[in-house]
């Protein structure tokens, strides 16, 4: 009785346990089949399809938060390229990447093992995006070589990263009365056209700058100073209050272009007009000569540098230049002398008819018909007297115009010596200080 049993039991043990291990592996190869089925990821066009295509229940015409709270776009720019200030038509170009980020929790997901997607910017047209537009603008295009420059990216919790690269004119209001020692500040203003403020409001990156420059970024008549300002330019119309943002930028004007075009050239023909004071008074054609030409030398210089100019007012470097040239003095001075010159051979033509002192002084008329002042039979002044007179009175002419170029020669280099000390103390130094402090 007793080794029945173990036998039976032996017996029962071999026969049950080819079944359990069948029976394992089935359950095995079902929960393997199971398992691979639920960890199997959802393919990209699905995905897209259940988060903004037609299945999703997505509509891009409406704003996150519809009726909700105000959406908040966060802005950044990169200025790739900074020129092409012209002073004629008050702009400047700029190219740019405009960076918008804000969140749609309508864009979130959880079905996608991905932070963030990387779309094709057709994507764009799917999704709703502000209306931002450049407030101070002239001028724009898009660029599409070799495809739209265009970014789209959503993140995992719904935020979207929207980039964009722009060529832009905008329009830049300059203050001129210091030029070319001028500091222009133009600025960049981001508004929303549509939205008011109680359905989007824009703001400037907190986390990194909000603006920043490409390395190496240089203009050729400015340098782009570091600070830039930040600010808020909201506006107020009929329609309603509209958000806007601005950044200003401070542009300094380099001087070596117009210290080599405008004050150095200014400066000789001013000086070289000088030298006619060392010219002999008899040669009256060169002085006038000389005077004539560095007025009209002076003249077209600064015609062409105001033809790359708006008719705007200036400052009086340019008068004062033409004051120092000593060109008025120089006619005046001839002219006496020419005067002097044409009264003695007045006076040497009628001595060889000379009727008074013959007593026909009577035959001779005015030119009223009545007899001439002192036809008497003997003239009180003889032709040799009047000659001595006339020379008497050139040389003491001559001798007093020596004497004005004598002292010439140091008035007018030493007051046009101060007169440009107190030009470049008003204009480099003063009033380059008001500017700073006002910035």
């Amino acid at each position: 009785m007793t080794t029945l049993v173990p036998a039976t039991l032996s017996f029962l043990l071999l026969w049950t346990l080819p079944g359990q291990v069948l029976l394992r592996v089935a359950l095995a190869k079902e929960d393997v089949k199971s398992g691979n089925k639920g960890s199997q990821p959802m393919s990209p066009s699905d995905f897209l399809d259940k988060l903004m295509g037609r299945t999703s229940g997505y509509d891009a015409r409406i704003r996150p938060n519809f009726k909700g709270p105000p959406v908040n776009v966060t802005c950044n720019i990169f200025i790739n390229s900074f020129g092409s200030v012209t002073e004629t038509t008050m702009d400047y170009r700029v190219n740019v990447f405009l960076r918008q980020q804000w969140n749609d929790p309508r864009l979130a997901y959880r079905e996608y093992p991905d932070d963030s997607l990387d779309l094709d910017p057709s994507m764009l047209d799917s999704i709703w995006k502000p209306d931002l537009f450049f407030a101070n603008e002239k001028g724009a295009n898009f660029h599409e070589v070799t495809t739209d420059n265009k970014l789209l990216r959503i993140f995992k919790n719904g935020n979207v990263l929207y980039s964009i690269r722009l060529t832009l004119i905008l329009s830049c209001p300059m203050d001129l009365k210091n030029f070319p020692m001028d500091i222009q500040t133009c600025t960049m203003q981001l508004e929303s056209f549509g939205y008011t403020m109680n359905d989007l409001v824009f703001e400037w990156l907190e986390d990194a700058p909000a603006v920043q420059v490409a390395e190496g970024l240089t203009l050729p008549q400015f340098i782009l100073r570091d600070e830039k300002d930040l600010g808020y330019c909201t506006k107020h119309y009929n329609t309603g209050k509209f958000t806007c943002i601005e950044v200003k930028f401070h542009l300094e004007r380099q001087m070596g272009y117009y210290l080599i075009q405008m004050y150095i050239p200014s400066l000789l023909i001013v000086i070289l007009s000088w030298v006619s004071f060392w010219i002999n008074m008899d040669a009256a054609p060169a002085r006038v000569g000389l005077g004539i030409t560095t007025v009209l030398t002076m003249t077209t210089q600064s015609s062409g540098s105001r033809a790359s100019l708006p008719k705007v007012k200036r400052h009086a470097r340019e008068p004062a230049c033409l004051v120092f040239i000593p060109l008025l003095y120089r006619f005046d001075l001839n002219f006496c002398l020419f005067f002097l010159v044409i009264q003695e051979e007045d006076i040497i033509r009628e001595s060889r008819f000379y009727f008074r002192g013959y007593g026909l002084g009577h035959c001779l008329q005015g030119r009223d018909g009545g007899p001439m002042e002192g036809s008497s039979i003997y003239s009180p002044q003889t032709p040799a007297s009047l000659l001595k007179e006339g020379e008497t009175m050139r040389k003491l002419y001559v001798d007093r115009a020596k004497r004005i170029d004598t002292i010439s020669r140091a008035v007018f280099p030493f007051t046009f010596l101060i007169f440009n000390i107190f030009y470049w103390v008003v204009y480099k130094v003063l009033q380059s200080e008001d500017i700073h402090q006002a910035l």
